[in-house]
């Protein structure tokens, strides 16, 4: 298995573009794959440098309803208008932050190549997704500032929309999630209930970041998933809605369970 991060808020390099978004670029015994796609086509022009080829891609995953996570579709479908685009069908939902739309660009969801979810989904042996995380213990609180329209009507984002990605091969199990907006442990909840068993590796962000400084509660509760965390027989690796800050905190508790992810690096 190896997966590179093809995007994320820094860069492992001068040579690598970086950006506020995420995207991951994996390649299994089976298959080529896409796990988001940054906010922008930045991503193609750090795989370019890379040498990979996105032509070859045979599957994208949109990990939830976000630009900086879907920015690169548009451009990706003109590379490789083949590769089904798998997303929840209320991925395409009107999401915002405060009067901010924070949404997809809704011609996504004209893309022929796009491929509606809802729930759960088993592509093969190797791959499967999983949603309905419902959950709610260290809950992001930096989520409470997020919403979902419909209509006039207003309300807080659920974040119904966000899939976690499940790669079996040989002995590795790989959670991947883009935000972890339902929460790290609660989606570690999730997967074990589903699977009887705890990833090897999880590849997400946290969503701790925050521009305000932490309260005391809200940096006990980053330290209270990092105790947790440390716990598992599984290695993180993180980055983007992370923030800086809180990884700082959570690394002296994790040790060498705790990655950086940075665009332009190999992450396995």
């Amino acid at each position: 298995m190896k997966i590179i991060t093809l995007m994320e808020n820094t860069s492992g390099s001068e040579e690598f573009l970086f950006e506020h978004g995420l995207s991951l670029y994996i390649e299994t015994e089976k298959h080529k794959l896409l796990m988001d796609t940054g906010s922008s086509d930045g991503f193609l022009k750090n795989a370019e440098k890379l040498g990979i080829d996105l032509r070859n891609v045979d599957a994208v995953f949109l990990s939830h309803g976000h630009y900086d996570h879907s920015g690169g579709i548009l451009a990706f479908s003109n590379v490789n208008p083949s590769a089904p685009i798998y997303m929840q069908k209320l991925a395409g939902g009107d999401y915002y932050h405060g009067e901010r739309y924070i949404g997809i660009d809704k011609k996504i969801l004209t893309l022929p190549q796009v491929r509606l979810l809802q729930g759960n989904f088993v592509l093969d042996e190797e791959l499967s997704l999983f949603t309905d995380i419902t959950g709610r213990r260290c809950y992001p609180q930096s989520n409470f500032a997020l919403t979902k329209k419909e209509g006039e009507q207003e309300e807080q984002d659920s974040f119904a929309h966000e899939q976690c990605l499940v790669i079996r091969e040989g002995d590795e199990r790989v959670l991947i999630s883009g935000c972890a907006h339902n929460g790290i442990l609660n989606i570690l909840d999730k997967y074990r209930e589903l699977y009887q068993e705890l990833p090897t590796r999880v590849v997400s962000g946290f969503h701790m970041m925050k521009k305000t400084p932490y309260t005391e509660e809200e940096t006990e509760t980053i330290l209270e998933n990092a105790r947790e965390l440390a716990g598992y027989d599984t290695v993180f690796y993180t980055g983007h809605c992370t923030g800086e800050e809180a990884f700082a905190l959570m690394k002296p508790v994790m040790g060498e369970k705790l990655v950086r992810l940075r665009s332009g690096l190999t992450v396995i």
